[in-house]
């Protein structure tokens, strides 16, 4: 069996030498555009989640770590004790030498030493930066043909988080190793496997165990509330249109053909909605019938079907389908009736048989 840390000594120095974090990120903004186009797993929950990761921190991130690619630390003083965290200089020479020393190393001199930002201000400036970027961006899509869709703002904040964390990885490597920004997190491992599992005392380890049951219960209650969503009301929707004569390829609810001579066609456009909270399969079943009225009720005398239209919408899509009218009886007040059926159609479609149907009263002359 091949060891992995000659697995390891193989690749090149950029992989090898490429920072935790940064790869962090590259991960999340790969797993959510997985997530966002993949046929089935678009459809999850997942979305919600890794959504607002992405768009409310990651892109900041890689902005700062671009920036700041030096290891940040707060302030402290001379002496790196004290209640204050500040090097007061004695004396002229001594201030102009602190502040030598202090602007060398890339850091910011105020009377205090820093060198870069620490890790608070660094996920503080994040999460700011993050909700900054993304409008920015946002509003230079809105003055080009993509406009602001959902597939042009996922690839242009792709791009430039990719971006973003191409130049500061290199930056980071033109640093020192001992100078660059990294997360320690070995070290918080370390920091909590010890306090978890070796408490100093009896009251130490009953609140390391309430403190992980309140996590994993909120955990739980969150991922509860993403994955089971309270649904609003379920219905579907059917409807027909005809296009607008002023406009190409543009529907009303107007002007519909209600006159017809034997053989003639007209277009007609029928339209489904789908709020099922789920993918559902649709079939459209057009029908023509002749009817009479028997004590204010409408009594089918002939029915024929002229013909079918099936479509898969997912939740809060529509389908809007132009197709030729074409009726085969004769009379006045022919009905022409669009039957919609989620899932299955009966053996005999009727009005009966589905609550979703839109109709046409048309006389036809021979």
């Amino acid at each position: 069996m091949v060891d992995k840390r000659v697995l390891w000594r193989v690749l090149p120095d950029p992989i090898r030498d490429f920072p935790a974090d940064l790869t962090a990120t590259v991960f999340v903004t790969l797993l959510v555009n997985i997530v966002v186009f993949a046929p089935v797993i678009r459809d999850t929950p997942l979305r919600v989640p890794l959504g607002l990761v992405f768009v409310l921190f990651i892109p900041g991130y890689v902005f700062i770590a671009a920036l700041f690619p030096e290891e940040g630390a707060s302030p402290v003083d001379a002496e790196s004790e004290g209640p204050e965290a500040e090097v007061e200089a004695t004396d002229e020479d001594e201030s102009q030498t602190l502040e030598e020393e202090a602007t060398a190393d890339g850091g910011i001199w105020d009377g205090q030493l820093r060198s870069g930002i620490d890790g608070i201000e660094r996920v503080a400036l994040s999460f700011g930066l993050s909700i900054a970027i993304v409008p920015l961006l946002g509003l230079v899509l809105n003055f080009t043909p993509w406009g602001i869709r959902l597939v042009p703002i996922m690839l242009t904040v792709t791009a430039f988080t990719l971006v973003a964390t191409g130049l500061a990885a290199i930056r980071r490597w033109q640093l020192p190793p001992e100078e660059r920004f990294r997360v320690p997190y070995r070290e918080w491992l370390a920091a909590g496997r010890a306090e978890l599992f070796e408490p100093e005392s009896n009251t130490d380890r009953a609140l390391n165990v309430m403190l992980v049951a309140s996590i994993l219960l909120a955990v739980g209650v969150v991922g509860f509330a993403i994955t089971v969503p309270p649904q609003g009301e379920q219905f579907s929707a059917i409807y027909i249109l005809t296009e607008d004569e002023e406009g190409e390829n543009e529907y009303v609810a107007a002007n519909y053909p209600t006159e017809f001579t034997l053989g003639d066609s007209a277009e007609i456009a029928v339209g489904v909605d789908n709020n099922e909270h789920r993918t559902v399969d649709y079939t459209v079943v057009l029908l023509e019938q002749e009817v009479e009225r028997v004590d204010n009720e409408t009594v089918v005398l002939e029915q024929t079907e002229l013909d079918r239209f099936e479509t898969q919408l997912a939740h809060n899509e529509s389908w809007l389908h132009p197709h030729d009218l074409e009726p085969t009886m004769t009379g006045e007040d022919i009905r022409i009736v669009w039957l919609l059926f989620p899932d299955e159609v009966p053996a005999d479609p009727s009005t009966e048989e589905t609550e979703y149907y839109t109709q046409l009263w048309v006389d036809v002359e021979e």
